[in-house]
């Protein structure tokens, strides 16, 4: 009895590694612009001082190892990345000294306004 009974169809995901894309380009979109870079996202990395600073470190050690093993070419591949890194590294730091200069300026205005706040109030009280 229960041989007559037909199982309904249920669809199995492929088995295999192959990864398909969220976006496909059959599904067209106003919006949609069919670029590469669109969904790339660094996490900040780039923008974080400590891990360029860790980058451009390790190139830089590469650049060593290279250069030791006798390979002059790789060497300056890698030295040319940690110049890269470098010249992050040195945009990130003036960045951070415009901002705490920016900060400071504030805190001397915001600190010299209470002070002449201050004389006020006692030159009417007196």
């Amino acid at each position: 009895m229960n041989n007559l009974r037909r199982k309904n169809f249920r669809s199995r995901n492929q088995k295999n590694n192959f990864r398909r894309r969220v976006n496909s380009i059959n599904t067209k979109s106003v919006n949609n612009f069919n670029n590469g870079n669109v969904n790339f996202s660094r996490n900040g990395s780039m923008n974080n001082i400590h891990n360029v600073e860790k980058t451009m470190l390790k190139f830089q050690q590469l650049a060593k190892d290279a250069q030791s093993n006798g390979d002059p070419i790789l060497a300056q591949n890698y030295l040319q990345h940690a110049d890269h890194y470098l010249r992050r590294y040195n945009e990130l730091n003036d960045k951070n000294l415009i901002d705490k200069s920016k900060n400071s300026e504030k805190s001397l205005s915001s600190a010299q306004e209470e002070n002449l706040d201050k004389d006020k109030t006692q030159t009417t009280n007196l």
